[in-house]
């Protein structure tokens, strides 16, 4: 089992930046891999961005150039997101995938207006 914990999401003008934390209740690197998700009004939710316990990330294609995915050493993952724009908003999910086995955290709003 992991518990995650996400912080940081807000109102922010296009242009703007914001940076979201997410912590973990155990090591993250004694999972597979951290990931942020988001989900907009009325769509499915979708990958923003990942890292692996090796330290491989994978973005969006829409997110490429603009948003970081990080971590420290010990139990938090950090979504750098740069230039944001309206359709960036969503409520972002901080997710932990471990042999198999999905954990989410309760998601954090991000609004970004025009």
């Amino acid at each position: 089992q992991v518990q995650l914990v996400e912080s940081g999401g807000g109102l922010v003008q296009a242009g703007g930046s914001l940076r979201l934390s997410c912590a973990a209740s155990r090591s993250i690197f004694s999972v597979n891999s951290m990931g942020w998700y988001r989900q907009a009004p009325g769509k499915q939710r979708e990958l923003v961005a990942t890292i692996t316990r090796g330290g491989s990330t994978t973005y969006a294609d829409s997110v490429k150039g603009r948003f970081t995915i990080s971590r420290d050493i010990k139990n938090t993952v950090y979504l750098q997101m740069n230039s944001l724009k309206p359709e960036d908003t969503g409520v972002y999910y901080c997710n932990a995938f471990d042999w198999g086995n999905n954990y989410w955290g309760q998601g954090t709003q991000v609004t970004v207006s025009s």
